[in-house]
């Protein structure tokens, strides 16, 4: 069985880089992230419960990353977000799981884990 999670969050970072950028000021994005879930069923007729994605994704809205993540590129972003989701109830019962994090409308990051 596959599920979909999508959510719309915002969030503010500054990034550290060798080179001139304007990612180096603070800023913020309007970021819209996509967990894409396959697994079986559980004893309560679930993948995942929704709203055990809503808390993971719901922790990276509203806050400074930096605070999170050292160097909160939206690939690192990616990479923590599957690292919380890895640790999910049920987690055992999962067979594949995709985030995809758009940064802008034009451009996304995404982690592919198979079981």
């Amino acid at each position: 069985m596959k599920i979909y999670y999508t959510k719309e969050i915002s969030s503010a970072h500054r990034l550290s880089l060798p080179y001139e950028s304007k990612c180096q000021r603070l800023h913020g994005h309007n970021y819209k992230v996509e967990l894409f879930i396959e697994g079986e069923k559980n004893n309560q007729g679930m993948v995942v419960d929704f709203t055990h994605l809503k808390e993971v994704v719901m922790g990276y809205d509203h806050i400074f990353l930096n605070d999170l993540i050292e160097q909160p590129t939206v690939e690192n972003i990616v990479s923590h977000m599957m690292d919380k989701l890895k640790q999910l109830p049920n987690s055992k019962n999962l067979i594949s799981v995709v985030v995809r994090i758009w940064e802008d409308s034009e451009s996304y990051a995404e982690d592919y884990w198979r079981i």
